[in-house]
């Protein structure tokens, strides 16, 4: 099962989002601070999304620390991404731990954690500074980054 971790993020490494969905289950639930719950279709098409919009520019993650329980039904790992966000230009170095869980040699959940508020420091500056660690910050990313997801949905 390590291998089908490292496989999801060499891809996202390489922006091959096809190849990161088929290491989902069907049933796929992720989680994110930034998105919030995506299941099924929805999550698979965050992955389009994201793999489409840095096509192109200074995007690259590194990943680590993969370990499967012996059961090999839940696993985490670390991985760090480096971009610029498209909204501002700033650079952001962002560290998540990446908790899954597995069913039928796939992923089945897929929950991100990472501190919103130093996402959103490096991402957005000052404006960040102040109100990247709120309730109402994230609900607003999540309003953007859903809203942003629906509308390239409707592209496809």
């Amino acid at each position: 099962m390590e291998a089908l971790i490292e496989k999801f993020y060499t891809a996202f490494n390489e922006l091959d989002a096809e190849t990161m969905i088929s290491c989902y289950h069907d049933d796929i639930v992720f989680e994110d601070p930034a998105f919030g719950v995506l299941k099924g279709e929805h999550a698979g098409n965050m992955w389009r999304m994201l793999c489409e919009s840095q096509k192109g520019k200074d995007f690259k993650i590194v990943f680590s620390d993969i370990n499967i329980t012996s059961n090999g039904t839940m696993g985490n790992a670390k991985w760090e991404a480096f971009y610029s966000f498209s909204k501002t230009g700033r650079k952001v170095h962002n560290k998540i731990a990446a908790h899954f869980e597995l069913k039928d040699g796939k992923i089945i959940k897929h929950t991100d954690y990472f501190s919103l508020h130093k996402w959103a420091k490096q991402a957005m500056g000052f404006k960040g500074l102040l109100l990247g660690g709120t309730g109402f910050f994230r609900k607003k990313l999540n309003q953007q980054t859903n809203h942003l997801l629906s509308k390239f949905e409707n592209s496809l």
